[in-house]
C-alpha cells in the first residue's frame, strides 16, 4: 500500500477514496499525535476547518469536525474560503490544527484534505506518516465536558480580507482587472479585495455551485480570462485555482504569465525594495530554464527543489529565504505567509504594476521561457519509474541530444495517477516530439496488469 498523502495532503474521489469515514480518522489521528506532542498541554485545543465549496466539501468538512470534536478538539468553521486563509486564521486565532477541505485545481469529483500545524504551516512528512499510522486505532473517547464544541467563524472572511489589504503599499487606482475565481473559493472573496484595494474590477466564473468548480475556467483553463482581458480592455487578468492557493496571469495584450514569470516579476521587486533575502529565489525542478536565465542575468541565485510548495518552504526556511515558488502559480511571500497564497500574489503582483506604472507585459517579459511540454501518462505503475530500465535508457538518450540547450524531467505525480514527462527545447515541435515519444516508452514499460 503506497503512503496515504501526497505532496500536498490526501487527495482523491470523494466518496471512493476519499470517505466520510477516511476524513473522520484523519482528523481523529491528526488529533491524537498533536496532543501527545505535548501541543494541547494546558489549553483546550482549537481547530479553523474550511472547504472550497465542491458539493463532497460539505459533507467531508461535517466528518472532519465531527472526527476533531470527538477527541476533544473544539472546531471553529470557517466556511468557504481559501486555503491560505486556513493558514492565516489558524496562526491568527493561535489554533493548534488548521483542516481545509479542497483538491486544489482537480476536477470537481475529486476532493482533499489538508492539515496546517500551530503557526499555519503545513504538517511535515514525519507528521503525516505518524498521522497515517495511527489511523483507527483503539483510543479512549472523552465525555461530558471534555467533548469538542463546533461553532461558526463568522467573521472568517473579514479578517483574511484585513490581514491581505494590510500588506497592500500601493494603490490600484487606474488599473482594470478581470479576475477569474474558478467557480471556486475565491469567489466572494477576491473581487472584494481587488475593489478595496482600488481596481476597477470584473469578475468571471464567480458563481459556484458545488458543481462547477475548476470546469472549463480558473488557473487551468485560461483562454476564457484571456478573451475576458481583450474584451474588456482591461490591464491584467488574474487567475485562480479552486482553492485559490494560485495564481497566475494574463496581460493586456492576452498572453499568459505563468508562475516563473511571476516569480522573476517579484524576485525584482523584492531586490529593488532590499528585501530579497540573500538575494536568492527558491525554484523547483520544473521551472522553466528561462527563469533561471533572467535570475542569473539579474544577479539573483536560484536554489532548486522537488515539486510542491511544502519543499520550496522547507528550502527556504532552511535557508532563510524570503521567496519561492512553482511555474503553477504557487509563490510563498515567507515576509507575509509560509503558504503559498494565490490571492496575496495577485496583489503583490498588481502592486508591482501599480508602483512601477509598466505593463504586466512589460515586466513579465524578463523572462523568455523555453518552450516547455508536458505530458501526464495515465494508467501506469508509477512506483516503477525509478527501476525501469528501458525509461531511464530513453531519458538517457533524449537529454544527450538536447545537450545543454533543453532538458528532461520525469516524475510520478504527487497528486494525481500519472506520470509527468516534461520537456524542454529550443523549439515547440521539438519538445513535442521528444515528450511524446518518452509518453510511449513510459506507457509500454509501465503498463499496468
Amino acid at each position: 500500500m503506497g503512503r496515504l498523502f501526497g505532496t500536498d495532503g490526501v487527495r482523491g474521489l470523494a466518496n471512493v477514496d476519499l470517505t466520510a469515514e477516511l476524513a473522520l480518522d484523519l482528523a481523529v489521528a491528526a488529533a491524537h499525535v498533536l496532543a501527545d506532542t505535548g501541543q494541547f498541554a494546558g489549553h483546550r485545543p482549537l481547530a479553523v476547518v474550511a472547504r472550497d465549496g465542491r458539493a463532497s466539501g460539505e459533507f467531508l468538512a461535517a466528518a472532519v469536525s465531527a472526527g476533531l470534536a470527538s477527541a476533544g478538539v473544539d472546531v471553529a468553521d470557517a466556511g468557504v474560503l481559501p486555503t491560505p486563509a486556513v493558514s492565516v486564521l489558524t496562526a491568527a486565532l493561535g489554533a493548534d490544527l488548521g483542516v481545509m477541505l479542497s483538491a486544489s485545481h482537480n476536477p470537481m469529483p475529486d476532493n482533499g484534505v489538508k492539515f496546517f500545524a500551530r503557526g499555519g504551516v503545513k504538517l511535515d512528512d514525519a507528521i503525516e506518516d505518524a498521522v497515517e499510522a495511527r489511523l483507527r486505532e483503539p483510543w479512549q473517547r472523552p465525555t461530558g465536558r471534555d467533548v469538542g464544541r463546533i461553532a461558526p467563524l463568522d467573521d472568517a472572511a473579514d479578517r483574511y480580507l484585513a490581514w491581505l489589504l494590510a500588506t497592500q503599499r500601493h494603490s490600484l487606482v487606474g488599473l482594470r482587472v478581470v479576475v477569474d475565481c474558478a467557480n471556486g473559493a475565491a469567489s466572494a472573496i477576491a473581487p472584494r479585495l481587488l475593489t478595496a484595494a482600488g481596481a476597477q474590477v470584473v469578475a468571471i466564473h464567480a458563481e459556484p455551485d458545488g458543481w462547477n468548480i475548476n470546469d472549463g475556467c480558473g488557473s487551468t483553463h485560461l483562454g476564457p480570462l484571456a478573451e475576458a482581458v481583450l474584451a474588456h480592455g482591461a490591464d491584467v487578468g488574474i487567475a485562480h485555482d479552486g482553492d485559490a492557493d494560485r495564481c497566475l496571469a494574463v496581460d493586456a495584450t492576452g498572453a499568459v504569465v505563468d508562475g516563473d514569470q511571476i516569480l522573476a516579476v517579484l524576485a525584482l521587486a523584492a531586490r529593488d525594495a532590499g528585501e530579497l533575502a540573500h538575494n536568492t529565489v527558491v525554484t523547483t525542478v520544473m521551472s522553466n530554464l528561462g527563469l533561471r536565465l533572467a535570475l542569473d542575468a539579474a544577479g539573483i541565485t536560484a536554489v532548486e527543489t522537488g515539486v510542491g510548495d511544502r519543499y520550496v518552504l522547507e528550502a527556504m526556511r532552511a535557508g532563510g529565504y524570503s521567496l519561492g515558488g512553482e511555474q503553477s502559480g504557487h509563490v510563498i511571500l515567507a515576509r507575509y505567509s509560509e503558504t503559498g497564497d494565490g490571492l496575496l500574489t495577485a496583489l503583490s503582483l498588481l502592486d508591482r504594476v501599480a508602483a512601477t506604472g509598466a505593463s504586466l507585459h512589460a515586466l513579465a517579459g524578463v523572462v523568455t521561457r523555453l518552450p516547455q511540454v508536458l505530458v501526464n501518462v495515465a494508467d501506469v505503475d508509477r512506483a516503477g519509474l525509478a527501476g525501469s530500465a528501458a525509461v531511464t535508457d530513453a531519458v538517457a538518450r533524449a537529454s544527450a541530444d538536447l545537450g545543454s540547450h533543453g532538458r528532461v524531467l520525469l516524475r510520478p505525480s504527487g497528486t494525481e495517477p500519472v506520470v509527468r514527462v516534461m520537456v524542454e527545447a529550443p523549439t515547440a515541435e521539438q519538445a513535442r516530439d521528444v515528450a511524446d515519444g518518452l509518453a510511449s516508452v513510459v506507457a509500454r514499460a509501465l503498463a499496468l496488469p
